[in-house]
């Protein structure tokens, strides 16, 4: 604890005061003696802890997030991707490419002309999209409190003064004005929401459904950092068994529901998954199809929750092929969900490596 809030003030007076690098130094400082300190294995735990903790929990991560969006937006003018809005009867939802593979949302009732924002991390890039479709912000649907989800709250509030910030009291949520409830519906015109609670990743992770009937249209779920396509969240403030349980919450849903992640890791994730079900048809197929989306600078959602049981690795720990890549077996007279839990453990476990590689 003493080690954090030395970082962080040094850290904070460096970035505010004369050294704008002077942060980052005091990150690689810190490293570096925690390594000579302590066992690898150990170090790294550690360095990991420090890292998410001064992100989440201190002002660091929104002077951090500040920096990202600076550097994002001088490298994508135009966003990280190409996107195509999806337009049903009544409905229109937009991706909004943002920082430097993140998803935000804008889901219009187009017969009302309001606007419901999920996960508006840069403010300016969604009041650009709001302008140009010519709608009214009336709420934002946030589902975690991370910066790079929740950091543009604050700036749309301003010039939105009536929109309403959806989200779990459970997270520290930027301008949090509606605290929600597992299973607990939002109405803004004809879009219907309701929102699941999902922790695992934060304590407080929430995904938002829209109901896709008065539409005639499918479900559509947006997942913030619990599902991704082929691929799922850290899980930074939960257990396998949390996480599992969420996870387990989206697969539920309708075969047809469509997914909109949080951010851009498909072609990442597909890759990791192949490694564990090389003869995987579907698998091998989305990764082709993918890969020329990702070569094009296409994005890559939305999919749909059918398609990520055939191939998303973290809503597969009941299967075989799975559960033998990973090396493991059910004890006899195990649970099976504590099971599947240490299945999901070592996947996440080995895709940390792999992205760390």
């Amino acid at each position: 604890m003493k080690v954090r809030k030395w970082i962080e003030g040094k850290a904070i007076e460096g970035i505010e005061g004369k050294g704008q690098n002077l942060m980052l130094k005091i990150f690689l400082r810190a490293e570096c003696w925690l390594k000579r300190s302590f066992p690898h294995t150990v170090a790294g735990s550690i360095i990991a802890w420090l890292k998410y903790n001064l992100y989440a929990h201190t002002r660091l991560g929104y002077l951090f997030y500040k920096r990202q969006m600076k550097k994002a937006r001088e490298r994508y003018p135009q966003g990280h991707s190409i996107t195509q809005p999806l337009v049903f009867s009544g409905v229109k939802i937009l991706p909004i490419p943002v920082l430097s593979n993140n998803y935000s949302y804008l889901v219009i009732d187009t017969g009302s002309n309001c606007a419901i924002a999920v996960d508006p991390s840069d403010p300016s890039a969604v009041q650009a999209v709001i302008e140009e479709e010519g709608v009214t912000l009336e709420a934002i649907l946030c589902t975690h409190k991370h910066w790079d989800h929740s950091g543009g709250n604050a700036a749309l509030r301003r010039r939105h003064s009536s929109c309403r910030v959806y989200g779990s009291s459970c997270d520290d949520i930027p301008e949090l004005t509606d605290p929600l409830s597992d299973k607990e519906t939002i109405m803004i015109g004809r879009l219907n929401f309701k929102a699941l609670f999902t922790p695992g990743h934060t304590v407080g992770h929430m995904v938002y459904v829209l109901d896709g009937k008065p539409f005639e249209g499918p479900a559509s779920l947006f997942s913030g950092d619990l599902l991704f396509l082929s691929g799922c969240g850290r899980i930074f403030e939960g257990t396998a068994e949390t996480m599992l349980a969420s996870l387990d919450a989206a697969a539920d849903l309708a075969e047809d529901t469509l997914l909109w992640p949080g951010h851009e890791y498909a072609l990442e994730c597909l890759m990791f998954a192949s490694l564990l079900e090389a003869e995987n048809p579907f698998l091998e197929q989305k990764l082709q199809w993918v890969t020329q989306q990702r070569v094009e600078k296409k994005s890559t959602c939305p999919s749909t929750i059918s398609e990520e049981k055939q191939y998303n690795p973290f809503l597969r720990t009941h299967c075989q092929e799975v559960q033998e890549a990973m090396g493991l077996q059910r004890q006899r007279d195990e649970d099976w969900d504590i099971f599947r839990a240490r299945v999901l453990k070592e996947v996440r476990r080995r895709k940390d490596v792999y992205k760390a590689n």
